[in-house]
């Protein structure tokens, strides 16, 4: 299966080791991925507020270069091709080490799912999509309220105390609740729960230290890909937990 590929400017910048993982994976899955090397930022945050139709051109551009390939488009949040485009059945064939006993708390954030009526889309049962995986790949889902609710990001140079508190809640509901690691798809949710985990605990003055994996790590474990190079070690919160615990 071949996709136009982009990875977004936060993977290969702020969090590579989603980057480094995302192409591990994608190996092993038999996802030929073609990288759009000139596609640029999406211009999310500061360039789509101040100036939002630069951003939608900038978006246009890359959507042209997909389309100049003849190739469906996917970035690094765009992991449902799991489910719709390889489907759960052949992932769970291609599961070498089954993260039985290890208890992930989905995080979906406020971008990736949308209303279907609102966009007109199909309705598909994507807020689903990321407990379907985690069971896939042997592992148990940990249900919390905060899993479709925002990590706080859109708002860290604006108002950076709620920001940490939005991103300290969600993670000490998902640990409170049992969860031995957090899985989300989004890069920006990556780098509020996992790069400012410490930061939001120190706002909501309890020790946190919950993993934060991104979805490819989690279904690269699975696999066998040794954590290292699926870049473990590069994030801030601990990894040892998951990996002790799956052995």
């Amino acid at each position: 299966m071949r996709y136009a590929y982009w990875p977004g400017c936060v993977s290969k910048g702020g969090c590579p080791e989603l980057y480094q993982s995302m192409a591990k994976v994608a190996g092993v899955l038999g996802l030929d991925l073609i990288e759009l090397h000139e596609a640029s930022c999406t211009g999310f945050g500061v360039l789509s507020e101040q100036n939002p139709e630069l951003a939608d051109t900038l978006n246009c551009r890359t959507f042209a270069m997909a389309e100049k390939l003849g190739l469906p488009l996917m970035n690094i949040c765009s992991t449902w091709v799991l489910v719709e485009d390889i489907g759960l059945e052949k992932l769970r064939g291609l599961v070498k080490r089954p993260l039985a006993g290890l208890r992930v708390a989905p995080f979906y954030g406020c971008y990736i799912l949308r209303p279907s009526t609102t966009l007109g889309i199909d309705g598909k049962p994507r807020d689903t999509y990321l407990e379907r995986v985690i069971e896939a790949v042997g592992a148990e889902p940990v249900d919390f309220y905060g899993k479709s609710k925002c990590c706080g990001f859109p708002i860290v140079t604006m108002n950076r105390i709620n920001s940490l508190s939005m991103a300290g809640d969600h993670l000490l509901e998902a640990r409170d609740k049992g969860a031995d690691a957090m899985v989300t798809p989004c890069p920006l949710c990556h780098l509020n729960l996992d790069g400012q985990q410490p930061a939001a605990a120190g706002v909501k003055k309890r020790p946190i230290g919950l993993p934060v994996l991104h979805l490819p790590q989690l279904v690269g474990l699975a696999l066998g890909i040794p954590p290292q190079e699926l870049r473990l070690n590069r994030h801030v919160v601990s990894t040892e937990a998951v990996t002790v615990k799956i052995g």
